[in-house]
């Protein structure tokens, strides 16, 4: 991984074998980023994302392998109870161009992600949702 920082802007390279979300934390926690958005692209051979089931109060999540691009990630970071917190989304699409997606555990970088974190000056934290069980945004 290595990533250069442009005023509120960080690009991100996450390289072959790295995972997405932990390494995400990393640099958001060396960086001290509070709030952001989050977008990126890139190729995973193995990952996994999950649907939410509001009845069940739990994510029900799918593991992928294989070669996949992943064609959209997107997601937030935030704070819950003043740590470090992420929201993140990942769509990938195999060499049929099937295309999977959900709420992202995890992924594993196939090739390279390139990832842009683009800082917000402020902090947004989170609380729990007693009628979905979700953390939801509190301003």
């Amino acid at each position: 991984m290595e990533y250069k920082r442009f005023n509120d802007t960080i690009l991100l390279r996450i390289d072959r074998g790295e995972e997405i979300v932990e390494t995400l934390k990393t640099v958001a926690e060396k960086e001290h980023i509070r709030l952001a958005s989050v977008s990126a692209l890139g190729a995973t051979d193995d990952f996994t994302v999950g649907v939410y089931d509001v009845a069940k109060k739990r994510y029900d999540s799918r593991t992928f392998t294989g070669p996949h691009e992943i064609v959209s990630l997107v997601g937030t970071i935030t704070e819950k109870d003043g740590a470090f917190y992420q929201h993140l989304h990942m769509s990938a699409g195999n060499a049929a161009c099937e295309i999977f997606g959900g709420h992202l555990n995890r992924a594993v970088v196939s090739v390279t992600c390139e990832m842009v974190i683009r800082v917000i000056n402020g902090a947004v934290d989170r609380a729990p949702d007693p009628q979905t069980g979700i953390n939801l945004l509190r301003f």
